[in-house]
């Protein structure tokens, strides 16, 4: 009866595992539909993009699991430059998007990083784009300077906007 025991805690425990695993990298994320546009910050307020080979994930449970891969197919406007970007990895299913490439190239000067809009989807979290020269453009959300101070409850830097209510 004891070895049933042991077997039966194992095989639970296996399948709690992998239910855990499924949850997080696969069952929380939605594809995006195709876009030919791409709204993005200038000096001037906004400025659209044109796009091809769009792909992109998001989901409703986190709003750090946005990432984005596409090719901008027309002319560049002056885009606003974000310091200190740091690119998110995204699920080893979602395969266009490369963390640890796009986080070496933007070290190395081999792409630049722009911001995509700021506080969006959540107060403190920016969406930023790294550009290649070459037109291929990958996307993620990260925290900025207010986010991080808001969401670990210190003092806000000066300049932050208002914080919403807890």
């Amino acid at each position: 009866m004891g070895k049933f025991l042991a077997a039966l805690l194992v095989v639970c425990a296996i399948a709690a595992g992998g239910g855990i695993y499924y949850l997080q990298v696969y069952a929380f994320y939605d594809r995006l539909e195709p876009q030919i546009g791409y709204q993005v910050a200038s000096p001037d307020g906004t400025a659209r993009l044109s796009i091809a080979d769009f792909q992109g994930i998001d989901s409703d449970s986190s709003p750090l699991r946005y990432r984005a891969c596409f090719a901008v197919t027309g002319d560049l406007p002056d885009l606003v430059a974000y310091d200190d970007p740091t690119p998110l990895i995204a699920p080893g299913w979602f395969d266009c998007y490369d963390a640890r490439r796009v986080g070496e190239d933007l070290e190395s000067g081999a792409a630049r990083a722009v911001l995509v809009e700021a506080d969006v989807p959540h107060y403190g979290i920016d969406r930023v784009m790294a550009l290649y020269p070459d037109g291929r453009a990958y996307v993620w959300p990260q925290f900025n300077a207010c986010g991080t101070a808001f969401y670990e409850e210190d003092p806000l830097p000066p300049g932050c906007p208002p914080a919403p209510d807890r």
